[in-house]
């Protein structure tokens, strides 16, 4: 299993994005993330179906650290029920890897 991941989250507001991701690169929970947006997001909710304007972050971290990335997305997400997944980085070029390591350290 690779040590590496990506964790995805959305938020209505891109106040809130930046708010967030700042604070977990700056706790290195994180080495960096990314915000797209805003993008449309088509869901059930409730018995019903909506659309919301979202922004995207792409948090790229570590296996280890994902409980407390977790957590720390979760103390500050406006959302009920926040999407908080993440996904294996399978391989990636060894320097960029490299640096995910250092900048995250467990």
């Amino acid at each position: 299993m690779t040590d590496f991941i990506q964790v995805f989250t959305t938020m209505d507001k891109e106040e809130d994005a930046r708010k967030i991701g700042r604070l977990m690169v700056e706790r290195k929970l994180a080495a960096c993330v990314q915000i797209l947006g805003p993008i449309l997001s088509i869901y059930r909710w409730k018995g019903k179906v909506e659309e919301a304007k979202e922004w995207l972050c792409i948090f790229k971290s570590r296996q280890g650290l994902f409980q407390k990335l977790e957590e720390g997305i979760r103390s500050g997400h406006p959302y009920e029920v926040p999407e908080i997944v993440s996904l294996p980085i399978e391989s990636g070029s060894r320097d960029y890897l490299n640096w995910l390591r250092d900048e995250t350290p467990e």
